[in-house]
């Protein structure tokens, strides 16, 4: 069974806003890569697929656009190729190595989880809080910004039930920045 993880940049005051942290530097972007190519497939809604789809498909042209740097093409190619999954209500199709999830979004993500392999990852805001509601996230990792925003979307705004997490992984960056992976635990009485 593929486990779920839900990956994403956080501000310690817990803004979730892709634009409120540090700009990525190529340490973070190398950490980034690696994760990405952990994962079988991506798991996005359409907001989040829409806006990563605009920063990271590959021209028609083949050649990367004059703003991706040499260090960042290693993680434009791994999210480029990796295989995706759009959840969405409005979109009508989708490509970019990309299929729609349509009905059940519980059932749909069951059946993902399901499959062999190595593991899923999520991005975003809104879909990994319906799927965190839902119980199908098995790991939660943040890299944690130095960075205070003040406003914003924030982290997770309306879980409906507190979910235990164990600390397995973490890595310092020079930037200040520290990514944590948590599991998820069981609460017992």
């Amino acid at each position: 069974m593929r486990e779920l993880r839900y990956s994403i940049n956080v501000t310690l005051d817990g803004c979730c806003h892709h634009e409120a942290g540090l700009p990525p530097d190529e340490e973070s972007m190398s950490y980034w890569t690696a994760e990405m190519e952990r994962a079988d497939a991506l798991l996005f809604g359409r907001v989040t697929y829409e806006m990563m789809e605009s920063a990271w498909r590959k021209p028609d042209t083949g050649t990367w656009p004059g703003w991706v740097d040499a260090w960042q093409t290693p993680f434009a190619e791994a999210i480029d190729r990796a295989k995706k999954y759009v959840v969405s209500r409005t979109l009508g199709g989708v490509d970019w190595n990309a299929e729609l999830l349509r009905g059940d979004l519980g059932q749909a993500v069951q059946r993902l989880k399901q499959e062999p392999g190595g593991g899923l990852w999520v991005g975003g805001v809104t879909l990994p809080l319906a799927l965190a509601n839902l119980g199908l996230i098995d790991e939660y990792e943040f890299l944690v910004q130095p960075v205070l925003a003040g406003q914003g979307p924030t982290l997770l705004a309306g879980l409906r039930e507190r979910i235990q997490l164990e600390l397995v992984d973490r890595h310092d960056f020079r930037s200040g920045a520290i990514a944590l992976r948590y599991r998820t635990t069981q609460i017992t009485a």
